[in-house]
């Protein structure tokens, strides 16, 4: 099968739902207090279906805390009025965390993806474009294997990753999904650089707008 990431990446700016296009920005250091506060605006079920229990809100913010944006990349979505929707969590960690990584690659390191979308902004393909998104950012970073661990009633990442062609592993309730991913290509190389800058772009005006509009309406 022939290989086309930029030609997908293309295609998928303009497949959206609503004529809305969906940018991933990679997020850093200062995106830390919208990350927690999209954590914390998920209520109990969803936050079962992120991370595999009910965490309390001090369990979530120790969370957040200990998200290192140089190690790991965690990827963002935000919508017209510069909230966080969605986030995406790429960590990368030994190989031996997944003893039957052995069978599939033999590189040194694993990726592990989790994600989440506000309710607010469900339906517009954000889960599918972080996924997207972390996929071809471990292509680029010599990493082909990729795992993906969530509930089995979780049906919206089910659906993810049999769209994505994920091989399933379900037990006692849990769902254990792994992807084996090509190698870099220039055209990978390009989707991930072009998409990165676009998004940045539009982070840059969605956050003047958001500073102006505050700046302009009166204070209460």
């Amino acid at each position: 099968m022939q290989d086309h990431p930029l030609r997908r990446w293309l295609k998928s700016l303009y497949a959206r739902k609503g004529g809305q296009t969906v940018l991933v920005k990679a997020l850093s250091e200062r995106d830390r207090r919208r990350v927690l506060r999209h954590f914390m605006g998920l209520d109990r079920d969803d936050r079962l279906l992120r991370f595999g229990s009910v965490l309390p809100d001090e369990q979530v913010e120790a969370y957040v805390a200990k998200l290192d944006f140089a190690k790991d990349i965690v990827f963002g979505v935000y919508n017209r009025v510069f909230q966080l929707v969605g986030v995406g969590h790429l960590a990368f960690t030994s190989r031996d965390a997944h003893p039957d990584s052995m069978h599939y690659t033999d590189k040194e390191k694993v990726a592990e993806f989790g994600v989440s979308v506000s309710k607010s902004a469900r339906g517009q393909g954000i889960g599918t474009r972080l996924f997207e998104r972390a996929a071809i950012h471990c292509r680029n970073s010599d990493v082909d294997t990729l795992y993906m661990q969530c509930l089995s009633s979780n049906r919206t990442m089910m659906h993810i990753a049999k769209k994505a062609g994920m091989e399933i592993r379900r037990d006692y309730g849990e769902a254990d999904a792994h992807l084996h991913l090509p190698p870099p290509s220039p055209g990978s190389v390009l989707a991930e650089a072009l998409e990165e800058q676009i998004a940045k772009i539009d982070y840059t005006v969605k956050a003047n707008a958001r500073a102006a509009a505050k700046w302009l309406l009166p204070k209460r």
